[in-house]
């Protein structure tokens, strides 16, 4: 699986954005996606070196719509770790 299919987008958020001064960011990537995937995928993408990668899948409620319960989105999400002096630029 190429870089650029195996990182889907950095998430923005409130939580996510507290783990920066931890030198820690998040991302979704693919389902299929393994931690040394993920792990190549950032330090080719972003020229920084990665120590360590911890991922979580995330699974939404299901939805009412009216053709009734649709299935629920499954994603995945995992937190880079970088060595110290390296950063992302996200913004």
């Amino acid at each position: 699986m190429e870089a650029i299919h195996v990182i889907r987008r950095p998430l923005l958020t409130e939580k996510g954005t507290g783990l920066n001064e931890h030198n820690q960011y998040v991302f979704e990537v693919d389902n299929r996606a393994r931690k040394p995937q993920i792990k190549a995928a950032i330090e080719e993408l972003y020229k920084v070196r990665v120590v360590g990668v911890n991922t979580m899948v995330c699974r939404t409620r299901n939805r009412m719509t009216r053709y009734g319960l649709t299935p629920a989105k499954i994603s995945k999400k995992a937190i880079v770790t970088l060595r110290d002096g390296d950063a992302i630029e996200l913004f």
